[in-house]
């Protein structure tokens, strides 16, 4: 009889996720069927539910099979893999930790070690492959070739979901950026990323770091996690003074560096004005469509400005972000960000809840995750 496992697909045109069951894929000789056991809501996901970028003549998408931060064991894997990519033996029911994405390991930047710019690193979508297969579906599979490491023991489930893209993103980021020290650093955005961000900045050695956000719980828990100082959009709504305040703070000059983490263009539209002369601007938020900003860029060559832009790391980062959150267990609440957890059949409230604009807004969330 063949092995079934519940799935959830999104539909754009009820704008809801029903759950199916669809079979449980049989590895290769390469390959790795992982029972995924949690997986977490990403701000991604969010305006991929919400339809960011999208009018209502956009075509109909999907069904889409979503959700990448994600962590769970081994549950079958072929008969040629003995261990994990660290070389460490690996067997049925291993906790383990894994890059969502598959670089091919043979174009043009994967032979460069970028394997993070893989353009042919793209996920099998669920038209063209109809098994359960998916961070909000009971398994996920790993086809060869891919990345997988040891989950370190220390760390629960819960720890452990954002490594896959919140954490692993920032630390690529500021890997590119070069943090140096005594270097002041913005934050827009203390959703899961930023706050991330926060502790990350904090301790690669950064004098002010400056987290802007609109709730003000969210605004705490940066300040818990190394934020300096805190500018919450509710209370300062002016674009021109969150401006004027980031050069109050820095003494006249500037961030040497500002990470957007929010996705919306008018935010990287005020970012840029918040960077020094010849300081950085990086850029991870803008994942919907059309997201087109409005920017001089005489502006942009008379300061100088570097602004870079990533999606997706490379593979090495997970087990250093896992050793990062064994180190500051007793320094930041990182072990702790999730606040709400919701059964896989509860999918459609748990998204509702966490969709920060939406009108069933939960404020009280600081991370949800589902438990498939």
């Amino acid at each position: 009889m063949t092995e079934s496992g519940l799935s959830g697909l999104w539909y754009d045109k009820p704008k809801k996720w029903e759950l199916i069951e669809l079979p449980v894929y049989k590895p290769d000789d390469d390959e790795i069927v992982i029972r995924v056991t949690a997986t977490g809501i990403c701000g991604s996901d969010l305006h991929v539910t919400r339809g960011d970028g999208r009018d209502k003549n956009s075509p109909e998408r999907g069904p889409l099979a979503m959700g990448h931060e994600m962590t769970g064991v081994v549950h079958s894997m072929g008969k040629k893999v003995k261990t994990d990519s660290l070389k460490k033996p690996l067997k049925e029911g291993d906790r383990v930790i894994f890059p969502f994405f598959f670089p091919c390991i043979s174009c043009y930047n994967c032979t460069r070690g970028e394997f993070g710019a893989c353009k042919y690193r793209s996920r099998r979508p669920y038209q063209d492959w109809a098994f359960c297969n998916s961070g909000f579906s009971q398994y996920y599979v790993l086809r060869s070739p891919h990345f997988i490491f040891h989950s370190p023991k220390s760390l629960d489930d819960e720890s452990l979901v954002s490594l896959n893209c919140a954490l692993a993103q920032v630390v690529e980021a500021f890997n590119f950026g070069k943090v140096n020290f005594g270097d002041n650093v913005v934050i827009q955005g203390a959703g899961a990323l930023g706050i991330y961000a926060t502790a990350v900045a904090r301790s690669m050695g950064a004098n002010e770091v400056i987290v802007i956000d609109g709730h003000e719980s969210r605004l705490e828990l940066a300040e818990k996690c190394g934020a300096s100082k805190t500018i919450n959009i509710s209370e300062i709504q002016s674009s021109k003074e969150r401006i004027e305040s980031i050069y109050d703070f820095t003494n006249g000059i500037g961030a040497d560096i500002v990470i957007e983490l929010v996705g919306f263009p008018a935010v990287v539209e005020e970012g840029l004005k918040m960077v020094r002369m010849r300081g950085k601007y990086l850029e991870i938020g803008s994942i919907a469509p059309n997201s087109f900003i409005n920017v001089d860029t005489n502006f942009l060559v008379s300061n100088q400005i570097r602004m870079m832009n990533f999606q997706h790391y490379d593979p090495w980062i997970l087990p250093k972000c896992a050793d990062f959150l064994e180190r500051t267990k007793s320094e930041y609440p990182l072990t702790s960000l999730v606040s709400h957890k919701f059964k896989l059949e509860d999918i459609n409230e748990a998204f509702q809840k966490s969709d920060w604009l939406g009108e069933h807004a939960d404020k009280s969330i600081t991370r949800a995750i589902i438990l498939p």
